[in-house]
């Protein structure tokens, strides 16, 4: 059996070397293929390597550790055993009880010894039972993502309107109104029928105001009006996409969401 790998993600060079180095006393078998210091080349690097193990910072620049371990999840192929994940994290209580909950890993800041002593334990375990036939691990790493990613929302008063600048003036749009909202770069694109809005808000901030029963979120990016679906279609590559009534926009369905339509 060839030597488990793995990719640590970490934004601060100090903290990813002492990692590294506890890890070669705590798993001398291990092999650091890569260290990451942001989500986005985390991905990248996850995705070329395929290692067996990912330790992923829960706070970076510009993605953390969660959503890139939900990029990743999408991404990953359905044929190769998806890696073990572990969350390094200074010290929250709401993230702990949150990844206990979901059975997902945790490694507290500073890194303790002995508390990393126990998680390679589990990471062998998890690595020997995912050896075994259907062991690959994909479907309950997505279903431990989603619901990492739904209790980050906390709950608000749901929003009754948008506020979007256009020109010099603000444009008032209904919330009955909105059919998709889209993260686009530091931008959230608003579409309804027939019009299109910009607004700084980011859609993580979004989220909690807006009433499930009605807005599904359907890719990390993306969050639709339920009742603005008109189709979903499968394409050849097993991805399923929508086709959202009063726009011409053709909307991706993430593996994180595909839940949402298991009839089809």
């Amino acid at each position: 059996m060839s030597a488990p790998t793995a990719l640590l993600a970490e934004d601060e060079p100090l903290l990813a070397q002492a990692l590294q180095a506890e890890l070669a006393k705590a798993w001398p078998e291990l092999q650091v293929v890569g260290i990451a210091g942001d989500g986005a080349t985390a991905v990248t690097q996850a995705l070329a390597l395929r290692p067996d193990v990912l330790f992923f910072d829960i706070r970076m620049p510009g993605q953390g550790g969660l959503d890139a371990a939900a990029e990743l999840a999408d991404a990953w192929p359905h044929d190769v055993p998806f890696p073990a994940l572990v969350f390094v994290t200074a010290y929250d209580q709401y993230a702990v009880q949150a990844f206990e909950t979901q059975a997902v890993d945790y490694v507290l800041k500073p890194v303790q010894p002995a508390r990393l002593q126990r998680t390679v334990a589990k990471l062998k375990d998890v690595l020997a039972r995912r050896a075994a036939p259907g062991g690959g691990g994909l479907d309950q790493a997505v279903e431990q993502l989603r619901h990492l990613l739904a209790g980050n929302a906390r709950p608000a008063t749901p929003l009754q309107v948008i506020q979007a600048s256009v020109g010099t003036s603000i444009r008032m749009v209904p919330i009955g109104e909105v059919l998709v909202f889209e993260a686009a770069d530091k931008y959230v694109r608003v579409l309804t029928e027939g019009h299109e809005y910009l607004i700084r808000t980011p859609l993580k901030d979004l989220l909690p105001q807006l009433d499930t029963s009605q807005f599904w979120q359907v890719h990390r990016g993306t969050v639709v009006r339920a009742t603005a679906i008109e189709s979903v279609t499968r394409d050849e590559a097993g991805k399923l996409h929508l086709t959202m009534r009063g726009t011409q926009e053709r909307v991706p369905v993430s593996r994180l969401y595909a839940h949402l339509f298991r009839a089809m």
